[in-house]
């Protein structure tokens, strides 16, 4: 559904943005009449989610079945001490109306599975990855492929965060299966191996500026590669990504 135009207020709020060439008014009303999904309401979500509504997309789905835990508030900063025991995607909803009220936010609490995350994928624009899981990233990438729609994929560990982005409306984009097969969860986590607050907020802005990059037409320059943040040493390495033909999931068969 178009949303009405901008009024003099929302121009003013938005106005650092417009008066770049590569979003201009058509690209910011673009961002209004987008739906975003993102999944996980943690390190990266939160920022994520922020600059996204901050920025003005027009409907952000938050997906996380999971609550605030004190130990979470090292680095998941759309949560606070007052939410502890929240839902996480309620906590940031939260939030993201106090960022901005011009952006509609509607939380999914339910745990994403195979049978029910189409339904969600189908109506998103663009939907980010934000979880921590690979049995969940495969599912979501599964879903992504299906539906066409495209994924940006981060993750973050200790001093190390990747970054990914699958146009799936492009044949010849890789998935995430091309990139890592079939993975364990039993991998280690950010609960399990720790890792230093920033870097979440450094992949999330990251994730968060690919997706408005597809959103408003700019076109991601992340297709086909992977990026690769070492925090120690403050440096990126890049890396290209070619489709597998033989992947289990986007393959030939």
């Amino acid at each position: 559904m178009q949303r009405p135009e901008m009024d003099d207020l929302l121009l003013m709020r938005y106005s650092r943005q417009i008066m770049l060439p590569e979003i201009d008014v058509g690209g910011q009303e673009a961002l209004r009449n987008s739906k975003v999904l993102v999944i996980g309401a943690g390190g990266l979500g939160c920022p994520v989610s922020l600059y996204l509504a901050g920025a003005g997309v027009g409907t952000l789905l938050l997906a996380d079945f999971d609550e605030v835990d004190l130990s979470n508030l090292q680095r998941q900063i759309a949560h606070t001490t007052s939410r502890l025991g929240d839902n996480k995607a309620h906590s940031a909803a939260h939030a993201i109306r106090e960022l901005n009220d011009d952006v509609r936010v509607d939380c999914i609490t339910d745990k994403l599975e195979p049978e029910n995350i189409s339904e969600f994928v189908r109506v998103a624009d663009v939907v980010v990855d934000c979880t921590d899981r690979f049995s969940v990233r495969a599912n979501i990438n599964k879903a992504c492929y299906l539906e066409k729609t495209p994924l940006v994929s981060g993750a973050a560990i200790r001093w190390e965060g990747q970054l990914s982005v699958f146009d799936f409306r492009d044949p010849e984009s890789p998935c995430y299966h091309c990139l890592y097969g079939v993975q364990s969860d039993e991998s280690l986590t950010c609960s399990e191996a720790g890792v230093v607050p920033p870097l979440v907020g450094v992949l999330g802005s990251m994730q968060a500026l690919e997706t408005l990059k597809l959103l408003t037409g700019a076109g991601s320059s992340c297709v086909g590669k992977l990026l690769v943040f070492d925090g120690k040493t403050a440096s990126w390495r890049e890396f290209k990504l070619v489709r597998d033909r033989n992947c289990g999931v986007c393959g030939q068969n």
